[in-house]
């Protein structure tokens, strides 16, 4: 099948380039190119093989040069790989982000007033929108936050919501990621070296610039700073150099002109935090915190951690000290509660949501646990606290022996699990070789809720570089590529 009837892109890097049902970012279902990818195939068809490869080693090089790697853990042949990078960009038209970021201003908004409630007055629980048991039995909901004041009522400072292209093109949520998210530094990195590789292709599309988010982030923690700190001193909390993002970490403490810290370099002091230096203590007012809840304060949450600082939750209880995002975010990115998140947003913002939700199993009901039981071929299995493509099943990709583990895994702890129809999500034309051939991808923007909601133009497209895998975490095999939301 040719990809396009106009014979100028019948080029022999596209000869394996099949369409099938599946959304494709490039192509349409005639074969014909989407209009605003013509320059970009264009431009591709019309380099040499060889320079194309030798492009892909100049990103290689430089992505190993600036350190960004990626660690794989229980993998004992080493475990830092460079985060594995595809030439070809994802364009996004300026009316599809439109509706990206009006659905995503919408989603964090009524999120942050969702934490707010549940761990205040609790209305959405009384009036039954969201049942007691989903919030209450969620590993991530913190008793200890409950009449808690936090600064500028802001729970959730950052979010990375994941989402995926449905058959019709239409964007949809498959996750939020309200914790800890990661990957923007690689967002950030692969825009650099797409314009040092690219610079003619790159001028000639109007790109919406990515560059500023770091300075965007620093604003956002700076409004959220204690009362009486006008020039807060703002840190980021790492678990160190093991941590599997500790590039990440170090690149947007560089960025941010911002000291990168972990817990032993801190210390609290009469409910104030306090970081060590070298010509003493020096007071800290927001953390930017890459530690989970459970291993911040061993005083308040696991004592056997050595990651965190004993006494960071009375500080921060006292209103001295800003963390971001808050304690107890993770209640609202327990993929049980996902399924909920439609009628949250109708039920705080009185507005229906702009990108819907993903169909979700719930199976903690005998009805619904029964469905997915006997249908574990067909479905997408997950468990709701874990992230980074583990505990997961991929029905139609599973083994028999998979679908039996998995059966009794849901037998034993049905809240811990939600289901979710097999989606053949979009694809994307990846340099695999000399060949363009489509693999599926997902694309996470990064939303920042400060004094208001910002979100830069774009985000991580991240790739199932293994062909006909579903799954595009850097853990499971996957990669990256630059994201391109043209200005006009």
């Amino acid at each position: 099948m040719h990809p396009t009837q106009s014979s100028q892109f019948e080029h022999a890097s596209l000869k394996n380039y099949l369409l099938d049902h599946a959304y494709d970012e490039m192509f349409t279902g005639l074969g014909d190119l989407h209009r605003h990818c013509e320059p970009l195939l264009e431009h591709f068809s019309a380099l040499p093989s060889e320079e194309l490869q030798r492009r892909k080693q100049a990103a290689d090089l430089s992505f190993l040069n600036q350190g960004i790697t990626f660690t794989v853990y229980g993998r004992e042949e080493g475990t830092e790989k460079i985060f594995p990078y595809d030439l070809i960009p994802r364009i996004i038209t300026a009316a599809e982000w439109a509706t990206v970021e009006h659905g995503l201003t919408q989603r964090i908004t009524a999120l942050n007033l969702f934490l707010k409630d549940i761990y205040n007055e609790g209305r959405i629980l009384d009036d039954g929108i969201v049942p007691r048991e989903v919030v209450y039995s969620c590993k991530h909901y913190r008793r200890q936050m409950m009449g808690l004041q936090v600064p500028r009522n802001v729970y959730i400072a950052v979010c990375g919501t994941d989402l995926i292209r449905l058959e019709n093109g239409e964007f949809v949520v498959l996750e939020d990621n309200l914790r800890v998210p990661s990957g923007v530094s690689y967002m950030l990195t692969n825009r650099r070296v797409m314009k040092r590789i690219f610079p003619q292709l790159f001028r000639s599309y109007n790109v919406r610039p990515i560059e500023q988010y770091t300075q965007l982030l620093l604003g956002t923690l700076r409004s959220l700073a204690p009362e009486g700190r006008p020039e807060p001193n703002i840190v980021l909390l790492s678990p160190g150099v093991f941590n599997s993002a500790y590039f990440e970490h170090a690149y947007l403490a560089r960025q941010m002109g911002i000291e990168l810290v972990e817990g032993r370099d801190l210390v609290t002091h009469d409910n104030v935090v306090y970081m060590r230096t070298t010509i003493g203590l020096r007071r800290v007012d927001v953390i930017y915190r890459r530690v989970d809840d459970d291993f911040i304060d061993p005083l308040a949450f696991r004592g056997d951690s050595i990651l965190g600082v004993a006494g960071l939750f009375n500080a921060y209880r006292a209103g001295n000290v800003t963390l971001a995002n808050a304690f107890g975010t993770g209640v609202a990115d327990d993929k049980a509660l996902y399924a909920y998140v439609p009628e949250i947003i109708k039920y705080y913002l009185s507005e229906e949501p702009v990108l819907k939700n993903v169909e979700t199993y719930l199976l903690t009901g005998p009805k619904e646990r029964q469905h997915v039981l006997q249908n574990l071929d067909k479905l997408v299995v997950k468990a709701v606290g874990e992230s980074g493509g583990y505990g997961m099943l991929i029905g139609p990709q599973s083994t028999k022996a998979q679908q039996e583990e998995f059966a009794q895994k849901i037998e034993a702890d049905p809240r811990n699990y939600i289901a979710q129809p097999t989606i053949s999500f979009s694809r994307a034309p990846c340099l695999i070789g000399d060949e363009l051939q489509p693999r599926h991808v997902d694309l996470r923007p990064y939303v920042l809720y400060g004094d208001k909601v910002t979100i830069v133009p774009g985000g991580l497209t991240r790739v199932a570089l293994n062909q006909g895998s579903l799954v595009v975490n850097s853990s499971q095999g996957g990669g990256s590529k630059d994201t391109w939301v043209l200005s006009q």
